[in-house]
């Protein structure tokens, strides 16, 4: 066979319609790829598999003796019947049907040891393995084979189609034969620096471990390869970025940042002070801010985001606000708007002489609100235009746009946040804001092109919030439940419910014209078990989440509808607010809302972010196993706001465990940090190149996120890259390094990169 380089396609080794499999589900199309695709466990080919612990359903690969092997005729057609039962050294056993004996039943005999690859399935109590691919280890295979079993372990690779465990095996080690020479992308004195293998020795290492090795150190080296590549491409973004000039933004003395400064009714925190000087500092330099700011929900980003945009317009330009949903949008310009009172009415009737204005630009407005809105931000009469995707469009015009603020950032495609910098006349500042805490691996890999600030203290007032779990199949927890709310009510407290879905409104009500759509609109269930991480074993990256449960989900007009006939709530005033009301329904929602007109607000989870009522004390979120661990965290962030302590009940019908887990961690704590690094083992990582946020397809393979020994190989990596982009940005004297770049990147990444 001739031989093939790293960028060889799979064709080379597979026929079409197999390299194709391989290309959908795993994203593997070159034979680098191939060697990328690392073993999710190693099987000691002298042990016999523990066969009591299999499950139905799973798929396989297990050591197993021949116990017993009979054939008998076929009742309704010509042929054999072969039952081979296979054991293992407890005596645990595990039938094997085939319903053609021609073939197997002179090589599957009692006392033959061999590899058996399938899926689990069961006969009356019995498990079994029907017509499974085998590998025997005896006289009968070729001696090579014989060789490798009594020196290797055997890897165990995730299948796709056609390619089983066998095939995956020999296939990766056809591939490790036929190439010819494999790329160094890490510099030899990084190598001998960090005590790292060769690629070609690690790789030997991964795929084919001797008995007498063990495969971490091979790991190790691609880990810190899959780090340092990642590192190499937002050292040479950040190193890039340095090079933009941009126009420095001083607000002046006397100003409105000072002005607004002197009104506030209440006293930073520290860590707003601090951030609040490092933005000035920032946005005062030639070049162009790029940071994050996280904090937890509550910590008060709004306030500090709202400084730097004031500090924007006092410089004579305009900050656009970027929020995800139009309940958001809404309530940032009536916040910003009450906040800076009558410094947001410029020009204006009973403005001061000082002031500017607030502009709101969001999809759903009216044709005369829209226009208005446009017109000021064109004129530069609105030094502050906050908005949905409807900022972005073409047609929309700034005078001088200086800061570009993003609020909940993960919310967003690149394209997005793009195409609103691009509508300054010079690069402008741009703050990232999030309120799902970070790890501070996911900060070094997926925002290492960034300077980060967090905000962990809370403002003084804020009260603590108790969240409990309800299991609904008790009785007397949901009677319990809405007591509680009841119980609030009369203390003149208000309450949400979250729903999952919206579902078919009332066919008598006035609230939504459109009933078509069921869905609630940012809701996504995760309920991924994670991938076994035991001794030996390393998870592949491609593995996919198992599904839920399907199960009917409460919507918010069912909920609506139950809550209004029950008896402990005569009397309570229920409103309803979700994505698919029109923007005047939805404003005079949260207006009713937030002046106490609506004592219950059944909605999805539009209020996630950035809504703020202070008088808001319990949340009941219904179906809580079907949303994301940070989503809750989120979510319960919307009470407890005021003086009086939140409460926040989750309610689960049969979560399943891992589920189940996640509500109680939720319940347990309050830090959001520890509960964004508990989420990402369930999320996974996502694409870190790109738009994708979390789940399967990610360009991280060997990482894992939440792991202190693979955050001290990306602490290393990016320490090491960032010092080789400082003198070597092109990477003129590192061609290998330049070509795992150029390979990492696809087309779409290398576009998101260049214009990020």
């Amino acid at each position: 066979m001739p031989l093939l380089t790293e960028d060889s396609p799979l064709t080379k080794l597979l026929r079409k319609p197999e390299a194709a499999a391989l290309a959908k589900n795993k994203g593997v199309e070159t034979v680098g790829d191939l060697l990328e695709l690392v073993p999710r466990k190693y099987l000691p080919p002298n042990e016999l598999t523990d066969l009591s612990r299999l499950r139905v359903g799973e798929n396989v690969l297990i050591v197993a003796e021949v116990a017993a092997a009979t054939t008998r005729p076929m009742r309704n057609r010509r042929g054999k019947l072969l039952n081979v039962t296979l054991a293992d050294a407890a005596g645990n056993q595990l039938d094997v049907t085939f319903f053609n004996a021609y073939g197997h039943e002179r090589k599957l005999l009692p006392g033959v040891r061999g590899f058996f690859v399938g899926q689990i399935g069961a006969y009356g109590r019995r498990l079994q393995l029907t017509h499974p691919d085998y590998e025997l280890i005896g006289e009968d295979e070729a001696e090579s084979e014989v060789e490798y079993y009594r020196t290797h372990w055997v890897p165990v690779y995730s299948v796709t189609g056609k390619l089983n465990a066998f095939r995956m095996r020999k296939l990766v080690h056809q591939a490790l034969d036929s190439v010819d020479h494999l790329r160094e992308p890490v510099p030899d004195d990084l190598r001998e620096r960090r005590s790292l293998l060769g690629r070609a020795d690690a790789l030997e290492l991964v795929h084919r471990p001797r008995l007498t090795e063990r495969p971490d150190p091979g790991m190790r080296r691609l880990k810190y390869d899959e780090a340092f590549v990642l590192q190499t491409i937002l050292a040479q973004r950040r190193k890039a970025s340095e090079a933009v000039v941009g126009t420095p933004r001083r607000p002046r003395e006397g100003g409105l940042l000072a002005a607004f400064d002197r009104r506030l009714p209440f006293e930073l925190t520290e860590g707003q002070r601090v951030v609040g000087d490092v933005l000035l500092a920032e946005l005062g330099r030639d070049r162009p801010m790029h940071r994050l700011l996280q904090g937890e929900v509550g910590s008060g980003k709004t306030v500090v985001a709202l400084r730097a945009m004031l500090a924007a317009v006092d410089a004579g330009g305009q900050a656009a606000l970027l929020a995800p949903t139009e309940v958001l949008a809404a309530q940032h310009h009536r916040s910003i708007s009450g906040m800076l009172g009558d410094l947001a009415m410029g020009g204006m009737l009973g403005g001061s002489d000082i002031g500017t204005k607030v502009a709101l630009l969001t999809g759903s407005q009216s044709a005369g609100a829209r226009r208005a809105a446009l017109l000021d931000a064109a004129s530069g009469a609105a030094g502050i235009v906050i908005g949905t995707h409807a900022l972005i469009q073409k047609h929309v015009q700034f005078a001088d746009l200086a800061l570009v603020v993003v609020d909940e950032q993960h919310r967003f495609g690149v394209e997005q946040r793009d195409a609103l910098r691009e509508k300054g006349a010079t690069p402008p500042h741009v703050l990232v804001m999030t309120a799902t805490p970070i790890p501070r691996t996911v900060a070094m890999t997926v925002f290492g092109d960034m300077e980060t600030s967090t905000l962990r203290e809370l403002p003084r007032g804020r009260s603590p919030i108790a969240t409990h779990v309800v299991r609904a199949e008790k009785p007397g927890w949901m009677e319990r439940t809405w007591q509680r709310v009841a119980e609030e009510v009369a203390q003149g407290h208000q309450a949400y419910v979250v729903c999952p879905r919206i579902g078919d409104p009332d066919p008598g009500s006035l609230l939504s014209s459109d009933t078509s759509e069921e869905d609630a609109v940012d809701w996504e269930p995760v309920d991924w078990s994670q991938l076994d991480e035991g001794e030996g074993e390393w998870p592949d990256g491609d593995e996919g989440p198992e599904p839920a449960p399907a199960r009917e989900l409460t919507g918010v007009y069912t909920m609506w509808h139950e809550l209004s006939s029950k008896p402990e709530l005569a009397g309570v005033r229920i409103g309803v607010l979700h994505g698919r009301l029109d923007a005047d329904s939805k404003e005079a929602t949260m207006r009713a809302f937030a002046a106490g007109d609506i004592d219950v607000l059944v909605a999805t989870t539009v209020i996630e972010v950035g809504v703020d009522v202070p008088n808001a004390s319990v949340m009941v979120v219904i179906d809580a196993d079907r949303f994301g661990i940070s989503q809750l965290h989120q979510l319960r962030g919307r009470v407890g706001r005021g003086t009086v302590p939140g409460l926040c009940l989750l309610v689960t019908k049969d979560p399943g465990e891992p589920a189940s887990e996640r509500l109680d961690l939720v319940a347990a704590t309050t830090d959001g940090f520890e509960l964004a690094r508990a989420d990402l083992q369930f999320r996974r990582e996502g694409d870190v190149l790109g738009a994708r946020q979390s789940g399967r397809s990610g360009s991280i393979r060997h990482l894992r996120l939440t792991r202190p020994e693979d955050e001290e190989i990306i602490a290393e990596a990016r320490e090491d890259a960032f010092a080789l982009v400082e003198t070597d940005a092109q990477l003129r004297r590192h061609p290998a390094l330049a070509a795992a770049v150029a390979t990492r990147l696809d087309e779409d990444q290398a576009v998101w990169l260049e214009r990020g």
